[in-house]
């Protein structure tokens, strides 16, 4: 790898570079590097331990091949008609295939009767051995360095990228024959443990280089929480609660035997709910405290014992990290609608694992390491096929909104090559914590973004475009840390209208995504959502011909819908 180092930028060269820090984004670098390509990583924190797998334990969808069929069936299931069994199928195979790997590398999964159970990882451990082995093939990692717009060449395929080193107060590049991402979805900044990494950037670098994305209407899963402090998402120990109003009152929440999943959104918009882990046997106690240990923590630091005392419950929104909405991958290898360009893991659409609902822990765990790897083989393939001068080609870069003003054209930008340096005094630049209020303020309360309504999401809609117009204008860019805001907030936005627009044309409820104006699943809609769009946001039907093996077909795109804005 070539490296130019100048007091104010690094330029680098590679085969594959890959943009994120989490599971997928390792996988991906690590399949690459075995293909004998020259790879990069660069990771908006540290690798190992930012993002949400870091931040705890997790389950993984990694059953025994006696019972692939079982499980297979029920993701099926879940998906109601959208999700895709083949997809399915590769993804269990893949991964049962991939954990011996982790364990040579050095990971300890428990054993019962001296094997191996391969059902889930502590993450922090997990992430670490990953880095280590990355180290160990070649891959070249930078941390600290948010990537921020895609490198284009002439012919439109993907031909690096570009972003800032926090440490180093400093700009870099990377020209590689292709890029991988996988920088994880977008939970709006909402505080959920381990994501407030995941803003969103990936989904806006790919629309800008001409991907597209599919199943953003997927993008509002809430978590439990407690109320005192709404960090940590983890619900398996809720599992074995009773809930109460504030006046005491059991709430319920049953159907048939079965809590019905819309109880506590519904029970939270009436009042403060209140949870109680009186249900757990002392078997069950063993079983939660050391898998989701992390979920105990705070009664610990606050002095409560859950199994005997109410504690307030809310829900945070993780968005498509554990939704289902992302970049629209068109083929096995991952790869997107732009040459050279992949997305692995949250960055990705899981509507083939997942259709409309969530995957979860253990589903969506499978998914960052059988796609990370199908990536990263994709993408060292594809750069190999770029010959021996790849990164030799003219490149331009295809950031836009929160990099460069639309309307004044010649802003300063450090990612344009040259130095940080502040905005012309007599242009203003636009308030990037303002925005991202702005963003919250339409995304995260339940009665806009759960119970979503027509009315609703053309209110939502309205709100989003005017702060969309403002980050069309001029950017500060005092410092590194000053660009990688503005962008964020940026994304952010964007992301926001993608989810909006595409929930806004699905007129059907359907696993998470709920319309109270249409509150039935309608059969005819077996179709996934592609949207995309910056200025001009439009939707695209991609009808679902098979329901058991064909992926969907890649349809032409029509005239795109725009009537509702």
């Amino acid at each position: 790898m070539l490296t130019v180092h100048s007091e104010n930028e690094l330029q680098l060269t590679a085969d594959v570079l890959v943009i994120g820090g989490g599971p997928a984004a390792a996988w991906a670098a690590w399949a690459a590097a075995s293909q004998d390509a020259k790879v990069i990583i660069v990771d908006k924190g540290f690798l190992g331990t930012s993002g949400a797998a870091a931040a705890s334990g997790n389950g993984i969808m990694a059953p025994s091949p006696e019972n692939w069929d079982k499980v297979l069936s029920e993701r099926y299931r879940v998906g109601k008609n959208l999700a895709n069994s083949r997809w399915i199928e590769r993804v269990i195979e893949k991964t049962w295939l991939s954990l011996p790997l982790v364990e040579s590398w050095g990971y300890h999964f428990p054993k019962e009767d001296g094997e191996s159970v391969r059902q889930s990882y502590y993450g922090p451990e997990y992430m670490r051995v990953l880095r280590k082995n990355l180290l160990r093939v070649g891959v070249q990692i930078l941390d600290q360095s948010p990537a921020l717009e895609l490198l284009l060449a002439d012919d439109g395929s993907v031909a690096g990228a570009r972003g800032v080193q926090r440490q180093h107060h400093r700009t870099y590049t990377v020209r590689a024959g292709a890029v991988v991402l996988a920088n994880g979805g977008c939970a709006f900044l909402s505080k959920a443990l381990g994501c407030n990494t995941n803003t969103g950037d990936g989904l806006l670098m790919a629309v800008e280089a001409g991907g597209e994305l599919s199943s953003m209407e997927a993008s509002n899963h809430y978590a439990i929480s407690t109320a005192f402090n709404a960090t940590v998402t983890r619900g398996v120990p809720f599992g074995w609660a009773s809930y109460s109003d504030e006046a005491g009152n059991d709430l319920g929440g049953y159907i048939n035997g079965r809590r019905d999943p819309s109880f506590l959104p519904n029970a939270l918009l009436k009042g403060p709910v209140y949870a109680r882990l009186d249900r757990a046997t002392p078997e069950v106690k063993a079983v939660i405290e050391k898998s989701h240990f992390i979920a105990f923590l705070p009664y610990t630091k606050a002095g409560i014992d859950p199994y005997t005392e109410r504690v307030p419950v809310t829900l945070v929104l993780e968005g498509t990290v554990r939704g289902t909405g992302g970049i629209r991958i068109v083929n096995d290898d991952c790869a997107t609608k732009v040459p050279g360009l992949y997305a692995a893991g949250d960055a990705a659409s899981r509507e083939f694992l997942a259709g409309l609902a969530s995957g979860g822990g253990g589903p969506n765990a499978a998914w960052a390491i059988s796609t990370g790897q199908w990536a990263g083989v994709g993408a060292a393939d594809f750069a190999k096929s770029l010959g021996a001068h790849a990164n030799e080609r003219v490149a331009r870069p295809a950031g836009k909104v929160g990099l460069r003003s639309a309307t004044l054209g010649k802003t300063p930008s450090p990612l344009a090559g040259c130095s940080p340096s502040s905005p012309s005094p007599t242009s203003e630049t636009f308030d990037s914590e303002a925005i991202v209020r702005g963003v919250q303020a339409q995304m995260l309360p339940l009665e806009k973004n759960y119970l979503r309504s027509e009315q609703g999401l053309l209110d939502s809609l309205a709100k989003l475009e005017t702060l969309w117009q403002q980050v069309q204008e001029n950017p500060k860019q005092d410092t590194v840390r000053d660009v990688e805001f503005s962008r964020r907030a940026a994304a952010l936005t964007a992301v926001a209208r993608w989810a909006y627009f595409s929930a806004l044309h699905r007129t059907e409820t359907r696993s998470e995504h709920i319309r109270i104006d249409y509150p039935e699943t309608d059969p005819n809609q077996r179709y996934y959502q592609a949207t995309g769009g910056l200025d001009k946001l439009w939707v695209r039907r991609d009808w679902i011909t098979d329901a058991i093996a064909t992926p969907p077909v890649i349809t032409t795109q029509t005239t795109p819908t725009v009537s509702k804005l």
